[in-house]
C-alpha cells in the first residue's frame, strides 16, 4: 500500500541542478513536489494547482523572489512560503518575514533543516485553514 504524501511543495529556483536535486530529495521523503524555474511559472502553478508550501529562491532573473512572494500571497493567502537566498541581506529577510514569509533560509541549505521547515509551514497552513470562518463547523 502506498504511503500518503506529506504535503504538496512547490520548489522555485532558476538553478536547474539545485532545483532537481532538492526536488528528488523531497520526493524520496514523501512530499508531492512541483517545480518551477521562474516566478511567472510558479504563479501559474499556484493559480492552477495550488501547493501547500512554496520554497522560493530570492534571486532569480525576471520576476524577483520578493515580487513572486507578494503575488503568491495575493493569489492564495494561505500558502506558506519559505524563502531561500545565497546572499546575507538581514534587512531583506526581516522585511519579508514581516510581510508573512514563513522563514528565510540561506543557501547552501541543509536538507534536514529544509524538511523540518516545510513540515512546520504545512502545520501552520493547516491551523490557519481551521481558523478561517468558512471552515467553522
Amino acid at each position: 500500500m502506498e504511503k500518503p504524501k506529506k504535503c504538496k511543495v512547490l520548489l522555485v529556483d532558476d538553478e536547474d541542478i539545485f532545483r532537481e536535486a532538492t526536488a528528488r530529495q523531497l520526493a524520496v521523503r514523501g512530499f508531492a513536489v512541483q517545480t518551477a524555474n521562474c516566478g511567472e511559472a510558479a504563479l501559474e502553478l499556484v493559480r492552477n494547482d495550488p501547493p501547500e508550501v512554496v520554497v522560493l529562491d530570492q534571486e532569480m532573473p525576471g520576476m524577483h523572489g520578493s515580487e513572486t512572494f507578494i503575488n503568491i500571497k495575493r493569489i492564495n493567502p494561505l500558502v506558506e512560503v519559505i524563502m531561500l537566498t545565497g546572499n546575507t541581506s538581514v534587512d531583506n529577510a526581516i522585511h519579508l518575514m514581516q510581510q508573512g514569509t514563513f522563514d528565510y533560509l540561506m543557501k547552501p541549505i541543509n536538507i534536514d533543516e529544509l524538511l523540518y521547515k516545510i513540515e512546520d509551514a504545512h502545520t501552520r497552513k493547516q491551523l490557519n485553514e481551521k481558523k478561517r470562518p468558512d471552515n467553522a463547523a
